[in-house]
């Protein structure tokens, strides 16, 4: 008989806080979590997921698919609590915040998690882009959120991966990181310079009374 837990994921595709599919959700991460520390950080399958975890592996496999997604939505479960985003109104505070704690995250032993993951699970054929945009819509909506307290419109969430994260993810990568804060405000400055051009030049395109 099939369990009505895993007939709602199927159906949904959701976890709704608390009760049983959240508790189910907290396991199967911290399965991961213990795998990926016990292999070295190589993503575990599913089935050994399952196994630790206390589930059946067909729960695993409906709601996450693919290894690869399950170990991004790990990553991405992880980065919200270890880099939360900011919104206060105050766009350099905001992103200063932000960036200062992720560039923090990276510098850590393991801190780069994160973006290893989503780069392993957007070459995943098997569950397809739309899969890694779907567990990364929360995140990208935080952004947003970041950006319309400040009424900032000349940027994206997309803007922010590109202008802050990949530049601090490669410069960890290379081991070629400032000092914590200097970065930070290099990074968010080079941000604050894409706005203000792009300000100027929609000012500039404005038709001009007389």
């Amino acid at each position: 008989m099939s369990d009505p837990h895993d007939r709602e994921i199927q159906a949904t595709g959701t976890v709704r806080p608390g009760g049983r599919t959240a508790r189910t959700r907290a396991a199967v991460h911290d399965a991961v979590r213990e795998l990926m520390t016990e292999n070295g950080g190589e993503p575990p399958e599913i089935p050994e997921v399952a196994a630790r975890a206390g589930v059946h592996p067909a729960t695993v496999y409906r709601r996450w698919r693919t290894r690869e997604s399950l170990v991004l939505d790990v990553a991405v479960s992880d980065v919200n609590v270890a880099s939360p985003i900011p919104a206060t109104g105050d766009l350099r505070a905001d992103l200063l915040a932000y960036t200062r704690n992720l560039v923090e995250t990276f510098d850590r032993p393991g801190g780069l998690a994160f973006v290893r993951a989503l780069a392993t699970a957007a070459r995943d054929t098997r569950s397809g882009p739309e899969r890694t945009q779907e567990i990364l819509r929360p995140r990208l909506e935080l952004f947003q959120r970041l950006l319309d307290a400040s009424g900032t419109t000349e940027l994206t969430p997309l803007d922010v991966v590109l202008l802050v994260l990949s530049p601090a993810y490669l410069g960890a990568t290379f081991g070629m990181l400032q000092p914590v804060g200097e970065h930070a405000e290099q990074l968010v400055d080079n941000v604050l310079d894409v706005v203000a051009g792009r300000r100027a030049r929609a000012a500039a395109r404005e038709p001009r009374d007389g």
